[in-house]
């Protein structure tokens, strides 16, 4: 997907200087989950090209006792008789492919392109106390942030690198955290609701759907295959993104998925975020402030702290001036639905939003930039429209206006 890149990049003019970068975009390419596989696939998937490690090692790292670099290796055993759903093959479902982690080496080198090389804003080596990293509980962001921190730093970046987490039940980035006045909010327009905004397009579907089943063996009576179309997009597009060919079915070799039925299923997909995020009107937003509320209110802390930097050098209160998140679509969806963005998509695989944060040299004052794609985001709020050096305290006024400073409203929030 399109980001931040220096052959594209819009630069800002001299009177301005950067002084905080804030980076979250989606997971890259993987395998689909488990739960969108069909029962039995036509072919297998092969991860033979790369490895994914699982260890753990004493701190510090001089300890006597050194740990080895374990990696985990598919296998099926001739005396189990179990037959794995979906693809055999050697990969997990779902982890990040060698592909998506060539193009995770590829987004932070071009990251740092812009923020080192183009704009001096990054230090030349990894430095924990200017740049930090965080990711999700699931585990395929932390296999991105390995490769995206290598394609930053280097050899720098091979060293004990820690990512920022949050407890399972309470992290804001994924989100995971419980919010039950938004889920019930989001069940009475949204997934699994009986509004007609939302089942219309299930039901023009419909045909779609029967030659899909037809092909797949998916039950008719699946309800996960069937309340939305996120689980065939998810199979579908995953295949496509590796140049693997469309399904087709196990018995029946002549039976496939054409490519016109791949693409249906690809507008709908876009159709049920538009809808789900932002087409369905205020309940969206009143959503995606409720599931999503304390990470913007995280954003806008970091930004006050960023504004309030001491020192000649200009760090934060906490010495960071680039915070890099990497989470999911849903995470992504959200943040655009806040923000009321103009034309609201489906976020594909590293789909990237940049939150840019200037002084001017002249008046002193402060200014953001908010990127989607790598370009200035547009927004339908009055208050936002194009996020393009807007003062800084119009946005941190929308987002406490909506969540709270810290996100004190939250709790009340989402309390039935």
């Amino acid at each position: 997907m399109p980001h931040v890149r220096r052959a594209e990049y819009p630069k800002v003019n001299s009177s301005y200087v950067l002084e905080y970068v804030e980076v979250i975009h989606r997971h890259h390419k993987r395998t689909p989950y488990a739960a969108n596989t069909f029962p039995v696939e036509a072919y297998p998937w092969y991860c033979d090209d790369e490895a994914l490690f699982y260890s753990g090692a004493p701190l510090p790292a001089q300890s006597a006792n050194h740990s080895a670099n374990t990696y985990w290796s598919v296998y099926t055993s001739s005396s189990n008789p179990l037959t794995p759903r979906g693809f055999n093959g050697t990969c997990q479902f779902p982890q990040i492919t060698r592909g998506g982690l060539d193009d995770s080496w590829q987004h932070g080198k071009d990251l740092y392109g812009v923020y080192h090389d183009l704009l001096g804003f990054l230090p030349e080596k990894y430095d924990p106390n200017f740049v930090s990293f965080r990711v999700t509980n699931n585990v395929i962001t932390s296999q991105v942030a390995s490769m995206v921190t290598s394609g930053m730093f280097g050899g720098e970046a091979q060293q004990n690198l820690p990512l920022l987490i949050q407890p399972a039940s309470i992290d804001s980035l994924e989100p995971a955290y419980t919010c039950l006045a938004a889920s019930n909010n989001f069940s009475a327009y949204g997934i699994g609701s009986s509004e007609p905004g939302w089942t219309s397009h299930l039901k023009a579907a419909s045909d779609l759907y029967a030659n899909l089943d037809n092909i797949s063996g998916v039950p008719p009576t699946d309800a996960g295959f069937h309340m939305s179309l996120d689980h065939y997009f998810d199979n579908l597009s995953a295949r496509l993104c590796h140049a693997k060919p469309l399904p087709c079915n196990a018995s029946n070799p002549s039976l496939c998925v054409a490519r016109a039925m791949a693409d249906e299923v690809f507008r709908l997909g876009q159709y049920e975020y538009s809808y789900l995020y932002r087409d369905a009107g205020p309940r969206t937003l009143d959503y995606s402030a409720g599931s999503y509320g304390i990470w913007v209110a995280e954003l806008v802390q970091n930004l006050r702290d960023a504004m309030h930097a001491t020192g000649a050098d200009n760090r934060t209160s906490s010495g960071i001036r680039y915070r890099h998140n990497i989470a999911h679509d849903g995470s992504i969806s959200r943040i655009l639905s806040i923000l009321q963005i103009e034309k609201m998509v489906w976020p594909g695989m590293g789909s990237e939003i940049v939150f840019e944060l200037y002084k001017g040299k002249v008046d002193q004052k402060y200014y953001i930039r908010v990127l989607w794609g790598g370009q200035v985001l547009g927004s339908s709020s009055p208050a936002l429209g194009a996020l393009n050096m807007v003062p800084v305290e119009i946005l941190v006024a929308y987002i406490d206006g909506l969540v709270g400073q810290r996100a004190t409203k939250i709790p009340s929030l989402c309390s039935l």
